[in-house]
């Protein structure tokens, strides 16, 4: 019996060499003629496959291809930087872990530089270059093209790479009769970061804007992710030879064809004798973080909530004739939007006058996706006495799961140290966190480990918890926010994000003092990111957020609009 244990063990053993190769190295250069020395991350990506580039092919999710990273800095042209066994990788560990096989190989430098901030601190960070902070196709940064290799079983083995390709700047949205796009400087923002920084919108004019110049309008803020341009907005009808594409987040044959004749079906609505007249903006405010603030004042990345609130929407408004006072200003959102639109309104309880918060990013973090930061010890793991079963991550409607939390940090870790991967963990943690010492934000966790800080927690608890703020200081802001509170999740979120919002209700809904007087609904196994139409599926939904809520938005304006308001000039 022993030795057919050992035959056992000693025949693994074998197979498992066979599929690895301990001398494996990557070598990486660029040439002067693409600049000169260099501050960034540099990524080492391998293939499996030829459907794209390996950069396009990196994800959590059990299909996402094999990437390693390390920082590098003063990296001279012409000299070249390594990839070796000991670089951190995902969602194989080492390079060693490779089997043996045929791949196409990709290097890409997402390339740093200095921030000198206002503290006296200095970051190194990837500037935002109009991409939204994704690093596949930020502007500016170095990448070789994909390049086919053999990793055999043993040996020795040395990939060289060249990196002679430089990402395209993105061209600039243009203008039309109905849609606007603006950029302004903050004051508030270049003080903190200690140089320029520029704030933008879309912004969709009204039917009639400029047919009735006596006309003051109500704003509506579509809080989300960086939005290349308005989308959902059409003046003209699909391309009836527009070839159908399938969707294969919703399931569907011909969804490209759906969405054109749903922004021509909105442009419509939105030009109809009687439908309301607003301005809508989807803003533009990415940081060198992420693709977005999270639209509130945060220790490392500066007074965007402040920069937003008091800089760029009364410049808007100025701009294009709002009316300029909280009464006639509504926020809605979904998922990174929902948690801002919720957010603003709450610490802004008088500049807005109703927030609708669809599958809002967690509201109480009690429930931050799938752990309690106060009381867990370890993100990634459950406690127990003799095994530590994994968090889930991610999942469908059924319930399966697909990947862990542990899994998007292992990722984040590789694509960047000190939370500059721009994923979505890092982005809570640049906004939520205090700033180290070194001027980057303080962990939440130990990215490694998972072991959590509760001093970090603490932190979080008192300046971004939105269900503790509201319970603390309920006394003052109770009054302030009735009838301004919607939030809306499917009960099968994908992130869990439902279960924050059960905790959420539960404070509204049995506080009297006074009583919330909002609206939070649940979609039936609905996923990610259910807005409150109990009517339509997700695929449908996500195209109508720009009407949806108009008609509670009227009945808002005409039970709260103070005395005298202009209710009439932008009814025509």
């Amino acid at each position: 019996m022993k030795k057919i244990i050992y035959s056992v063990f000693l025949i693994f053993g074998m197979l498992s060499n066979a599929f690895a190769n301990d001398n494996i190295s990557v070598s990486v250069d660029f040439s002067a003629s693409m600049g000169g020395e260099q501050d960034g991350r540099l990524l080492v990506m391998l293939s499996n496959n030829n459907d794209r580039e390996p950069r396009f092919q990196i994800n959590h999710t059990a299909k996402g291809q094999l990437i390693f990273g390390r920082d590098v800095t003063d990296w001279k042209p012409g000299t070249a930087e390594g990839i070796d066994n000991a670089t951190n990788g995902y969602p194989l560990p080492s390079l060693k872990n490779i089997p043996a096989g045929e791949y196409y190989v990709q290097a890409l430098l997402n390339r740093y530089k200095d921030f000198n901030l206002s503290n006296g601190k200095t970051v190194s960070l990837p500037p935002e270059m109009g991409e939204g902070q994704k690093w596949n196709r930020k502007p500016g940064n170095f990448y070789s093209k994909p390049m086919k290799v053999t990793i055999g079983e043993n040996g020795a083995q040395n990939i060289k790479i060249s990196m002679t390709e430089k990402i395209a700047p993105i061209e600039p949205p243009k203008d039309t009769k109905y849609i606007k796009h603006i950029k302004m400087k903050s004051d508030m923002l270049s003080e903190f970061w200690g140089e320029d920084v520029e704030l933008g919108a879309h912004v969709l004019l009204p039917e009639g804007f400029d047919e009735h110049p006596e006309a003051k309008y109500p704003l509506m803020i579509f809080h989300g992710h960086f939005p290349a341009d308005f989308g959902g907005f059409s003046e003209t009808p699909p391309d009836p030879d527009m070839v159908p594409t399938y969707s294969a987040r919703f399931d569907l044959d011909g969804y490209n064809v759906y969405q054109a004749q749903a922004a021509h079906d909105f442009y419509k609505k939105w030009i109809s004798e009687n439908f309301p007249r607003f301005i809508v903006i989807e803003i533009q405010h990415a940081t060198p973080y992420y693709d977005d603030s999270y639209a509130v004042n945060s220790a490392s990345q500066g007074p965007y909530g402040d920069a937003l609130t008091y800089e760029l929407i009364p410049y808007i408004e100025k701009k294009f004739r709002g009316i300029g006072e909280g009464w006639s200003r509504f926020t809605y959102g979904g998922s990174t939007g929902g948690w801002e639109a919720l957010a603003v309104q709450v610490f802004y309880p008088d500049e807005y006058n109703g927030a609708f918060a669809a599958c809002p990013d967690p509201i109480d973090f009690r429930a931050y996706t799938a752990l309690n930061i106060y009381d867990d010890k370890n993100a990634y793991y459950y406690d127990g006495d003799y095994k530590k079963p994994l968090r889930p991550g991610h999942r469908d409607y059924l319930g399966n799961s697909d990947y862990t939390i542990k899994d998007d940090n292992m990722l984040e870790a590789v694509l960047a140290s000190k939370t500059r991967s721009g994923g979505q963990y890092d982005i809570w943690e640049a906004t939520y966190s205090p700033m180290g010492d070194d001027g980057y934000p303080v962990r939440l966790w130990d990215k490694k480990s998972g072991d959590i800080d509760p001093e970090v927690a603490k932190y979080w608890q008192e300046n971004y918890d939105i269900r503790y703020i509201l319970e603390r200081d309920w006394k003052t802001l109770g009054p302030k926010l009735k009838g301004k509170l919607n939030i809306y999740v499917g009960d099968m979120d994908n992130y869990y994000l439902n279960n924050a919002v059960y905790l959420m209700e539960d404070f509204l809904e049995n506080t009297k003092a006074p009583y919330y007087d909002g609206d939070v609904d649940y979609g039936d196994r609905a996923e990610h990111c259910w807005n409150g139409d109990q009517n339509n599926s997700n695929a449908v939904s996500r195209l109508n957020y720009n009407f949806m809520y108009v008609d509670k938005i009227m009945d808002r304006i005409a039970k709260s609009a103070p005395e005298g308001a202009d209710l009439t000039s932008w009814r025509y």
